[in-house]
C-alpha cells in the first residue's frame, strides 16, 4: 500500500475513546486505534491528532451553565483525551508531544505553529488539545484551523458511522450514502457531518475532509492511501 497523503489532521472524536464503556476513556481501545496510526507513521506519514472531548463533557450541552465556562471545561477534557492518545502512541514506541491551545506548561508544551510543524517533519506525531482556545467554535473547526496552520493534505475525520448519509442511518434504514460531496453541498443541504464554521472554512482554504468509521480502526491505513472506506469532501 502506498500513501496517497503524507501529512494528515486525524480528528478523533471523545467517544470514539470510550469504547463499550460509553464514557470515559478505555484505554485498550485507545491502543486499538494507536496502532494503526503507528503503522501510517512507519510508511512516512506525518501525523497530527485533534482530539474531541464528548466522552467526557459537551459544552452544547450544559443546560443554564455559562457557554464560555462550559466550553472551558470542554476543552480541560480534549487535554485528558489528548494525554490518553499520547500514552498509547508511546507505548508503541512513537515519539510524541501534545501541544494545547490554552497554555498549561506543567502537562503540555503551548501551541506553537512552527514547532508543530518541526515535530511532524522530525516524525513525532503531534496530539493538539483544547480546540481553538476559544469559546463557542467546535473541535471541528480546531481541526480545520490546525490542517490549514500545518498545511495538511487532508482532514480524517474518523467518526462512529462509515460515511456522509442524506439522513441519519441509525433512524432511516433507507438513508443514502454518498461517495463524495463538494462543501456547498455540505452547507446547502445542511448536512450534519461537520460544524458549519468548519466548513466553510475548509472550502475557503480549499482542505479535503474525509469522513469515515474508526470502529475498524485499520480504515485508518485506508484512508490514508486513498482506499474508498467513506465519504471524500471537497
Amino acid at each position: 500500500m502506498e500513501l496517497k497523503y503524507k501529512r494528515v489532521l486525524l480528528k478523533l472524536s471523545g467517544e470514539s475513546l470510550a469504547g463499550k464503556i460509553g464514557h470515559g476513556i478505555d484505554f485498550d481501545t485507545v491502543l486499538d486505534i494507536c496502532k494503526p496510526i503507528k503503522e501510517i507513521v512507519d510508511m512516512g506519514a506525518e501525523v497530527a491528532i485533534v482530539v474531541g472531548g464528548g466522552n467526557f463533557w459537551r459544552g452544547r450541552n450544559s443546560g443554564s451553565m455559562d457557554r464560555t465556562r462550559a466550553d472551558h471545561m470542554g476543552m480541560l477534557a480534549t487535554v485528558i483525551n489528548a494525554l490518553g492518545v499520547a500514552d498509547g502512541l508511546e507505548q508503541l514506541g512513537l515519539d510524541v508531544r501534545v501541544q494545547t491551545a490554552i497554555a498549561m506548561q506543567e502537562v503540555a508544551e503551548p501551541y506553537i505553529r512552527n514547532r508543530a510543524v518541526r515535530h511532524l517533519e522530525k516524525g513525532r506525531v503531534v496530539v493538539f488539545g483544547c480546540g481553538t482556545g476559544n469559546p463557542f467554535f467546535s473541535t471541528d473547526t480546531g481541526a480545520a484551523l490546525r490542517a490549514a496552520e500545518i498545511d495538511a493534505d487532508v482532514i480524517l475525520k474518523a467518526t462512529m458511522v462509515d460515511g456522509v448519509y442524506d439522513s441519519d442511518p441509525k433512524k432511516n434504514p433507507n438513508a443514502v450514502k454518498f461517495d463524495e460531496l463538494s462543501y456547498m453541498d455540505v452547507l446547502n443541504k445542511n448536512l450534519q457531518v461537520m460544524d458549519m464554521t468548519a466548513a466553510s472554512f475548509c472550502n475557503d482554504r480549499h482542505i479535503p475532509f474525509y469522513v469515515f468509521s474508526i470502529e475498524n480502526p485499520k480504515n485508518i491505513i485506508k484512508a490514508v492511501c486513498g482506499e474508498n472506506v467513506g465519504t471524500l469532501v471537497k
